[in-house]
This record gives structure tokens, sequence and C-alpha cells, in this order.
């Protein structure tokens, strides 16, 4: 992997940040879906908070490009996420809940 395509907390910290506080290992026990998550983040946030996730987020997207999900998922997982992805269309339903 090289320089453009590591990922890492110090780049994206409200990811790092939104990561360990909602994509916890009991994330779905709580939420019911890593797009619920991200619904719940929305509503907890203020306003700067909510953009600045927002912003990583479509930035991390855009990195990762058309990465195999296994590469997605080993990223947010070092950076601090306890659940992984298991479709694309997952990670777009969690795209819209952020906007």
């Amino acid at each position: 992997m090289n320089n453009r395509h590591k990922k890492s907390g110090e780049d994206f910290p409200a990811l790092r940040d939104f990561l360990r506080g909602y994509f916890h290992e009991d994330c779905i026990d709580e939420y019911g879906s890593l797009e619920g998550a991200a619904r719940q983040f929305v509503k907890d946030a203020d306003q700067a908070q909510g953009k600045a996730l927002a912003n990583e987020w479509e930035k991390f997207v855009e990195l990762m490009g058309k990465s195999p999900l296994e590469k997605i998922n080993e990223a947010l997982l070092g950076m601090g996420s306890g659940c992984e992805f298991s479709s694309v269309d997952e990670i777009q339903k969690v795209t819209k809940a952020l906007r």
C-alpha cells in the first residue's frame, strides 16, 4: 500500500472518534445497523462535529475509491472501528446518513 492510500486516525480525527464511539463491538446490538449508528451520531453531534465527520467520511470514501471491501474494512479497523461493512450498499447508506 503506498502512502497515498494509507489511512490513519491522525489523517481523519473526526472519523477516528466516530468509529471508536459508535462503530464499537456492540454497535449492531445498540443501534441495529451501521447506518443506525451513523444516524444516532447525527442526532447526538453538534453542527461542527457533524460537518467535520461528513467531510472526513466523504474524503475517506473518495480516497478508497473502488478498493475491495476487505481493504476498506481493514482501513476502518485500523482507525478504531469495532465493526466491518458486509457490503458496498451498507457504506452508501452510512454516507447518506452522515450527509
